[in-house]
């Protein structure tokens, strides 16, 4: 399987809580929802029904989880909110048991295990494997040369700070840009995968 991460990002690279003001707070982080304003439907979320489109299933760490756990269920009849709750989900965690995966066709990854796991169903055949959101995750993923594309969506405001999906570990990491879209809004939708090296 592919593993496609797909992001709301800043221009200072910030990825935290771009979908409301109690999605995650941590460090003080005052900025939840600052993705709305720039949200267009045809080519922001068209960038995000294509990749739902191509996904077979869906990746996210604990956090990124519970906040769509607690909201694609209750928005049925939606077609996305359809395929959001029908594909197979994966939650790495080291705190969730089994018992609180309410969310419909969810499998629990170990976070001991998580690596291991992941590399497994990346040599899996099969469509895409999809993260959003998921920071810590994707920092390691990136970290572990597990991911095969990356799909920003890049919003021309500053944050002052925040979460990242970069790693920090000084490892340079070549990316080849496959597209690049504008929207109306000034939000550039740029995919990325890793260069091969030649």
């Amino acid at each position: 399987m592919r593993i496609v991460i797909s992001e709301f990002m800043s221009l200072d690279g910030v990825v935290q809580a771009p979908g409301g003001p109690e999605e995650d707070t941590d460090g003080g982080f005052a900025h939840g929802g600052w993705s709305h304003s720039f949200f267009d439907p045809e080519v922001v979320g068209g960038a995000f029904a294509d990749a739902l489109t191509k996904a077979e299933a869906l990746l996210f760490g604990r956090r990124t989880w519970q906040t769509m756990a607690a909201a694609w269920p209750e928005r049925a009849g939606d077609p996305f909110a359809d395929r959001m709750n029908a594909i197979p989900k994966y939650v790495v965690t080291r705190t969730l048991g089994d018992d609180r995966l309410t969310w419909h066709n969810t499998t629990r990854i170990p976070g001991d295990e998580a690596v291991a796991r992941i590399r497994e169903l990346h040599k899996a055949d099969g469509g895409d494997l999809l993260v959003m959101g998921s920071p810590t995750l994707v920092r390691t993923l990136l970290r572990e040369g597990l991911v095969d594309e990356l799909r920003l969506m890049v919003m021309p405001v500053l944050l002052g700070g925040g979460k990242t999906i970069f790693p920090d570990d000084g490892a340079q990491r070549r990316l080849e840009l496959v597209s690049t879209v504008t929207s109306g809004t000034g939000v550039q939708v740029c995919t990325y995968r890793p260069a091969v090296e030649g």
